[in-house]
């Protein structure tokens, strides 16, 4: 019998869930897709050139062998595109076929044409880890690409083609929604209008149905995607752009409403990016997020341009709140923080959120200083969790629990609601305030609330737990390659023994412990967190320039 606990997990994960995810799963079990084996539709011709789209590195490192995650691998025989002895994520990666697409890529095309062959070979439709619906809507996506960047597709491989079109058509991610069923949608309106006919015709009506009801829900009026990752919103932002592509390389098909909807949409997430991005140019680590695995903002910004998007404008000096998402930059003098005041995301889909209410990351002169721990690995393990956990996040811990209840690999419970958010600007102070009731299901019935103070180029960050409490943990992960030493009622930050930042706290329990941070997939550096710890229910914590 399952205990009290875990029936509490899932029915705090379940109320959530839309009736149409749960019938989904249903439907998928009971009437499971099938092959459709006819033969294909008349490829369209291209009517203008197809601009080269994000490039991005190479990830075949020979004509069978590959490197994905940073974990090299080869795929020689059939049952090496399914092996359990590989990550879920790894295998997903050898089907999607990036490599069609990446930097150099014409230096590898015997490999590509090779690989190709073996896929079809080797992958018989409805089988494995390949036919499933976001792999097969990512391999959609980069043969339409790599076909019309001049690449001709054998017979076999545009029927093929068309049979994965087919099964995805039937089995299109509605229990999960969200990132997933617009990656379905993409691929299908790729498919309808690199083929032509009737069935074509469908594909491309039926992806463009599901971007009109779900572009509006998924990105929010402040441009952000509402799974709430920067990474996320990245790969989605280069969905749009790849789609206003294919729009100008297929004139005239698109109904005007919908790729000027995905022009609006984009400038809006590019705006959103900016306010996300540190100065040293890369995104925030909220939620799962991760170099390596989305375009970096650069990259972006330069496609959309090339697209006739425009430019969009940087970030102000001083507070941007981000009302919709629930993110807040502050830029004062040489510091920007970027605070996380935000729900757990959507209630029906939040797989990709982490337990980091209140958390933030600061950056002083370009330097990042405080990181959240980012993300290397996906699945249902321990460092899964610990990495999804506040603890690996910089915000407050109550009696070592986490703030929402993460858990599995991909799920969570009961979630902390940010609320009585106070923004107080003038010219020579920024105070930010913050509550959540994430701990209120402690017997203390406990609420957090965080404070942060911007003045004279210092930040203060107050902490403060309401109701009876064991011990109350603030955690301040710092970024690898900075030294952190002990000092009087504090620590000093350092890099090449040049003083950075120094921190004080109004608690004498403070530690300087080992941690790991994870700025890529596959990818685990040590780094130091500087923890105070306090039972009074309050802890201060003052961050001032080297000088001072």
């Amino acid at each position: 019998m399952p205990s009290l606990s875990s029936l509490s997990l899932y029915w705090h994960t379940l109320r959530h869930l839309k009736p149409i995810q749960l019938s989904n799963r249903m439907w998928r079990k009971i009437a499971p897709a099938t092959p459709d084996t006819r033969l294909a539709p008349k490829i369209r011709g291209l009517a203008h050139h197809w601009s080269a789209p994000i490039t991005p590195a190479p990830c075949m490192t020979g004509p069978k062998s590959f490197i994905f995650l940073n974990e090299p691998g080869k795929a020689r025989k059939p049952a090496d595109w399914n092996t359990p002895e590989r990550d879920k994520l790894w295998l997903y990666n050898l089907h999607y076929f990036d490599d069609l697409r990446a930097q150099e890529a014409e230096a590898r095309t015997k490999w590509h044409r090779s690989l190709i062959a073996q896929w079809i070979e080797q992958n018989p439709p409805g089988f494995g880890n390949g036919w499933e619906p976001y792999p097969l809507s990512l391999r959609i996506v980069n043969w339409v690409k790599w076909a019309v960047t001049e690449n001709e597709l054998e017979q076999e491989w545009v029927q093929s083609l068309a049979i994965q079109v087919r099964f995805l058509r039937k089995s299109l991610e509605w229990h999960l929604l969200g990132n997933h069923l617009l990656a379905n949608a993409k691929a299908l309106v790729f498919a309808g209008l690199f083929f032509e006919g009737q069935e074509a015709d469908e594909w491309r009506k039926k992806g463009l149905s599901i971007l009109d009801k779900q572009l509006p829900e998924q990105i929010l009026p402040d441009g952000g995607h509402f799974e709430l990752s920067p990474m996320y919103h990245c790969i989605i932002l280069e969905d749009l752009l790849d789609l206003q592509n294919l729009n100008l390389a297929y004139p005239n098909i698109i109904p005007d409403t919908a790729h000027e909807y995905w022009h609006m949409s984009a400038n809006h997430m590019r705006s959103w990016l900016n306010v996300m991005t540190h100065p040293d140019g890369e995104i925030s680590f909220f939620n799962d997020a991760a170099f390596g695995i989305c375009a970096a903002p650069a990259a972006l910004d330069r496609y959309a341009i090339a697209l006739g998007l425009g430019v969009v404008e940087a970030p102000q000096i001083g507070v941007t709140h981000l009302k919709s998402s629930g993110y807040i930059r502050v830029q004062h003098g040489e510091l920007v923080a970027i605070l996380d005041v935000a729900p757990i995301g959507p209630s029906y889909l939040p797989g990709h959120a982490h337990a980091d209410t209140l958390s933030f990351e600061l950056s002083v002169n370009g330097q990042r200083i405080i990181v959240n721990s980012g993300t290397s690995l996906y699945g249902v393990g321990a460092e899964r969790q610990r990495q999804r956990s506040t603890a690996a996040h910089n915000t407050l811990e109550i009696d070592g629990e986490s703030s929402s209840e993460v858990w599995s690999g991909f799920r969570v419970a009961r979630r902390a609601r940010p609320f009585n958010l106070q923004i107080s600007e003038s010219e020579n102070e920024i105070i930010i305030k913050c509550s959540h009731d994430g701990y209120r299901r402690l017997r203390g019935n406990n609420i957090c609330t965080r404070t942060w103070k911007f003045s004279n180029r210092m930040l203060c960050v107050i902490d403060q737990v309401s109701g009876p409490h064991q011990q109350a943990v603030a955690r301040f992960h710092c970024h690898p390659g900075l030294q952190i030493e002990a000092v009087a009622q504090g620590v000093r930050i350092l890099q090449e023994n040049k003083i950075l930042q120094k921190c004080t706290f109004d608690t004498k329990n403070i530690q300087i412990i080992p941690s790991t941070f994870h700025p890529e997939f596959g990818v685990s550096k040590d780094n130091n967190c500087v923890i105070a710890i306090s039972d009074t229910g309050c802890i201060t914590t003052k961050f001032s320039g080297g000088g001072r």
